[in-house]
This record gives structure tokens, C-alpha cells and sequence, in this order.
């Protein structure tokens, strides 16, 4: 299946998980379009000064992959700094959230398996 830049779904998530600002949520696939466990593939851009807020993972495993921008992940408990080409694995009831903390755009590839 080829999925054209054009037919993705694009949703505005606002205060996501009690985040700051708004979320843009490029649905890459949707989830009954995965044959396999999965419930998301998206791209997630962050505007300077948003935010997705803390929360856990439960019978999943969040991937965040860093493609464009600057920001600081909260990875179950423990901030840190990160950069294009970084990523953060969060899954069996461990926690996170995300903050751009730059001057540009953050722009994450998101993907949820699940157990």
C-alpha cells in the first residue's frame, strides 16, 4: 500500500495529556489499516513552546524517533535534552512526555506496539 503525503489524516490535539499548546498529529496509517499490533504510526510536530505531557505506557511500547528540532523529554522521571537523530523507547508501565524546547519545530515519527 502507498499511502500519498496528501490522504494522511491530520488531526489538533489541544492540551494533549496536559500538555502545553497543540499538537499536530499526521496519522501516517491509521490503526485498522496495521495488520499487525500496533495502534499508532504518525508524525507528530510540536510548534516551540508545546507540549505532550507525562503519562505511562500500560501493555504497549511507545517509539519516539527525532526528526527535525530541539527538546526536552521527561523518560520516566529522569530529563533530558534531545536531537535530531534520538530516540526514546517508553513501555511497561514506564512513563513520558515531550516538550519542544527550541526555536523550530519538533518533529517526532510515533509509533505504539502493543503486547
Amino acid at each position: 500500500m502507498i499511502r500519498r503525503a496528501d490522504e494522511m489524516l491530520q488531526e489538533i490535539r489541544e492540551r494533549m495529556r496536559d500538555g502545553n499548546g497543540k499538537v499536530e498529529i499526521l496519522h501516517i496509517f491509521q490503526r485498522h489499516e496495521l495488520g499487525g499490533k500496533a495502534r499508532l504510526c504518525a508524525k507528530i510536530i510540536l510548534q516551540p513552546g508545546c507540549s505532550i505531557g507525562y503519562h505511562t505506557h500500560h501493555d504497549e511500547e511507545e517509539i519516539f524517533y527525532i526528526i527535525r528540532g530541539t527538546g526536552t523529554v521527561n523518560d520516566n522521571g529522569k530529563e533530558d535534552i534531545v536531537r535530531v537523530g534520538d530516540a526514546i523507547l517508553t513501555g511497561g508501565g514506564a512513563g513520558h512526555g515531550i516538550a519542544n524546547t527550541g526555536n523550530e519545530p519538533l518533529e517526532i515519527m510515533a509509533t505504539i506496539l502493543l503486547y
